[in-house]
């Protein structure tokens, strides 16, 4: 008589990759074709949340059956986006990656290795080049109430090192430990579009833990790819984010007066949505969706 052996259970995502597009097909599929040719593929989830797209985008999920599509009626905004996606998550690690790049068959086991054996570190990224193999990361400081006037100086990075410390990557591509992210209580709905990976960097460097960059780990970084409809309210959102930030970590008048110099910008460039936006407190959160 044959033994009964312990039927051994499939193991679960190691790693949840997170899209947030809107009418980005081309690049979104070209994004998620390389995620589906990543070493581990069985142990990797492919979440796309899409924004009310009308381009087909909401329905890629039929040339690639494998993976998950949220599906929102209106453009929420990537924070609230980002959110639903992590809640939704299945792993323990969440690689935030922008329909814009394009990653290599190892990235996602490069960056999980480095994450999971660095336990100073919160989050890991690559160096995102671009189609000539140029590097093409932004990094930045963290804004003050006093040095932030509405640019941001770019920090160099030394590619010739294994790793450097960063405090501000952004969220073109960046693996993030969801027990992290669970633990500020997700991404601080207040911002729409913009400033809410600020938000999780600034949580990440109050919890003395690290954001390290990896540039023997490169994905490449195409053109944006942002539909120009929306610009316009990108831009309003930016500036408006980027006083909910300021008002957040360094006192409400601190954000009132970032408002304020916006708001004169605005008037100085006869820029009047975004005057009407900065006023009003606008962002973007589906309401501007009929």
């Amino acid at each position: 008589m044959a033994e009964n052996l312990p039927v051994e259970e499939p193991l679960g995502p190691r790693v949840s990759a997170i899209l947030v597009a809107l009418n980005q097909i081309e690049p979104l599929r070209r994004a998620v074709a390389a995620l589906e040719r990543s070493i581990g593929r069985e142990r990797l989830e492919i979440l796309i949340v899409d924004l009310g797209s009308g381009d087909g985008s909401p329905q890629l999920d039929s040339e690639f059956p494998s993976i998950v599509t949220l599906r929102l009626p209106h453009n929420f905004g990537a924070t609230k986006a980002m959110n639903i996606g992590t809640r939704t998550a299945k792993a323990d690690l969440v690689f935030y990656v922008s329909p814009d790049v394009e990653v290599a068959p190892d990235t996602v086991q490069k960056l999980a290795d480095k994450l999971e054996e660095d336990s100073d570190a919160a989050a890991v990224c690559p160096l995102l080049v671009d189609e000539q193999g140029k590097p093409a990361s932004r990094i930045y400081e963290l804004p003050t109430a006093e040095s932030f006037k509405g640019e941001m100086p770019v920090v160099p990075i030394d590619v010739g090192q294994e790793s450097v410390n960063v405090e501000y990557p952004g969220r073109d591509a960046v693996m993030v430990r969801k027990q992290f992210v669970k633990g500020m209580n997700y991404f601080d709905e207040r911002y729409g579009e913009f400033w809410a990976d600020a938000d999780l960097a600034m949580q990440i460097r109050r919890g003395l833990k690290k954001i390290r960059l990896y540039p023997f780990i490169r994905v490449v970084k195409h053109g944006d790819t942002t539909p120009p409809a929306v610009k316009g309210l990108l831009a309003a959102d930016r500036a408006g984010g980027a006083a909910a930030f300021i008002g957040k970590y360094y006192g409400f008048m601190g954000g009132l007066g970032f408002r304020i110099g916006a708001i004169f910008r605005a008037l100085g460039r006869f820029d009047l949505k975004q005057l009407i936006a900065l006023v009003s407190g606008q962002k973007i959160d589906g309401s501007q969706s009929g």
